[in-house]
């Protein structure tokens, strides 16, 4: 019964302290290394709490028919797992829909994603993000295993 005790007591602290729930708005640029270098562009909106956060993301990587590496639209849900710091590291995880496209050819399925990366403080609201995804994508894609590295203008609000 004590245990019980102070195992809702501890609980009930940390939910009367715990900050409010944060949102925040990314515009991307970046690179895909595979299967050629490519330019990706998008945008992700999340909301966090302390630690644990949620993000919807849309990324397009650029066809290049010159050297048969296909374009790649995607549309994926995110959980990550931050550092509750000014500069914050973090983990991600999550999967979506994704569509490949090669001239033609085309193809649109399940993928999931991996990653990390750090959001910098800069001035105000205004932060710098960095991150490096894994994407695994199912079905018959001309690339399974492509990778994007990007950096982002980040408000938080």
């Amino acid at each position: 019964m004590r245990v019980t005790g102070l195992a809702l007591l501890s609980l009930v602290i940390i939910v009367a302290s715990a900050s409010p729930a944060r949102a925040d708005l990314t515009a991307f640029w970046g690179v895909s290394p595979s299967p050629t270098t490519q330019s990706v562009k998008g945008f992700a909106v999340g909301f966090s709490f302390l630690v644990i956060g949620f993000e919807g993301e849309y990324s397009n990587t650029t066809e290049d028919q010159t050297t048969a590496a296909p374009g790649l639209r995607t549309g994926m849900i995110n959980a990550l797992v931050q550092t509750p710091t000014k500069t914050q590291f973090y983990l991600t995880a999550g999967g979506g829909f994704f569509r490949e496209y090669l001239g033609t050819a085309a193809e649109t399925s399940f993928g999931t994603n991996i990653g990390g990366g750090v959001k910098i403080s800069l001035v105000g609201p205004l932060r710098l993000r960095l991150d490096y995804r894994v994407l695994n994508l199912r079905g018959t894609p001309v690339t399974a295993h492509p990778q994007r590295f990007y950096a982002g203008a980040n408000i938080s609000f």
